[in-house]
């Protein structure tokens, strides 16, 4: 019933205002008047990620739920993880509205929001108070627009999040922030990993999330950082600052970073040269385009273990998740896997 109402309420919610829509979804899932009930998820979905348990290997990207105040109503919609964040050490307000935008005819969405959020210490008290049933939740961390240290505020914030978060993940990768995807560099990336591992050296899996935009070269020496400083995975990818000729929405050439279906191909073709490269080194969460289950099954072929969604979340409300894991288990047997670990890295093989 709940998932019938919440796709009949949808077209309704793209009449509002983007932004406002979304912070009316996050005040009824953290509210607990939201109470859906999902069936156990089919034996066939069951996978892991870095020897974590996942019923399903669809989670939620960060950006959704930033102050980490809604895990528990998200948590009962089916998804197999969750991802808070990006939070940062101080509060912050993020840029100037309007600063989200849907690209509707597109199946997109373009977002300059700028880590918007209530700083570290709020974060980390919402974080704490998640239950155990929740399920696997991890969280993403990023620097503030002004008065910033890589060196000093990663570590920081690793070392506030590590003992309620099941990953962290170091977002260096946002078009957003000014300065941010510099971080990507060899030497920058580097100090930072270093740092963290010099300040906490007991956390929970540490991955790092790429840009979409990266130049092949550098790709392959990011790798081969994040393996040498003991990154445990890659979220591939974070949102594009290209624009393909083929948008037609009249958003589209709103600065920001866009996401949605026309990401699809760029993340994926990524996803797959990482793989290629890390060669069961890194563990990977493919992001990006996702609305069906045959992307879904596009994502682990490539090497994901896990994928995580954010547009087509936004677009397909609730009702989407337990459409996706239908589908996916008709892709899965419609191409021969007999579950989700078997489909993963097979067109690397």
């Amino acid at each position: 019933m709940f998932f019938s109402l919440a796709t009949s309420l949808m077209p309704l919610m793209r009449w509002i205002d983007p932004e406002q829509a979304h912070r009316l979804s996050i005040a009824a899932l953290a509210s607990g008047l939201l109470n859906p009930t999902s069936s156990p998820d089919d034996q066939r979905l069951e996978t892991s990620f870095l020897g974590l348990r996942l019923p399903n290997p669809i989670g939620l990207a960060a950006g959704f739920d930033k102050n980490a105040v809604a895990i528990e109503g998200l948590s009962r919609l089916g998804f197999g993880f969750l991802e808070t964040g990006s939070v940062t050490p101080r509060p912050q307000d993020g840029n100037p509205r309007p600063r989200l935008f849907r690209l509707t005819a597109d199946r997109a969405v373009i977002n300059r929001m700028g880590f918007n959020n209530a700083g570290l210490d709020a974060y980390v008290q919402n974080l704490a108070k998640r239950r155990s049933t929740a399920g696997l939740v991890g969280a993403n961390v990023g620097i503030n627009k002004d008065g910033a240290d890589p060196l000093r505020d990663y570590p920081l914030l690793v070392r506030a999040v590590a003992p309620h978060a099941d990953y962290v993940v170091i977002n260096v990768s946002s078009p957003n922030t000014p300065g941010l995807r510099d971080l990507q560099a060899e030497d920058r990336l580097r100090a930072i990993l270093s740092s963290i591992a010099a300040a906490v050296p007991t956390r929970p899996p540490l991955l790092v999330k790429l840009a979409p935009d990266l130049a092949k070269e550098a790709v392959a020496r990011i790798v081969e950082t994040c393996v040498d400083e003991g990154v445990d995975g890659l979220i591939i990818s974070n949102t594009t600052i290209t624009r393909p000729a083929s948008l037609t929405s009249a958003h589209a050439s709103e600065t920001g970073g866009l996401s949605g279906a026309p990401l699809f191909e760029p993340s994926t073709d990524l996803l797959r040269q990482v793989a290629r490269l890390g060669r069961g080194r890194l563990a990977l969460i493919g992001v990006g385009g996702i609305f069906s289950g045959e992307d879904i099954l596009a994502k682990l072929r490539a090497g994901a273990s896990a994928v995580q969604l954010y547009s087509s979340f936004a677009y397909g409300g609730p009702a989407l998740i337990p459409r996706l894991k239908a589908e996916l288990l008709q892709s899965l047997d419609r191409h021969g896997f007999a579950n989700v670990t078997a489909a993963i890295g097979a067109d690397l093989r």
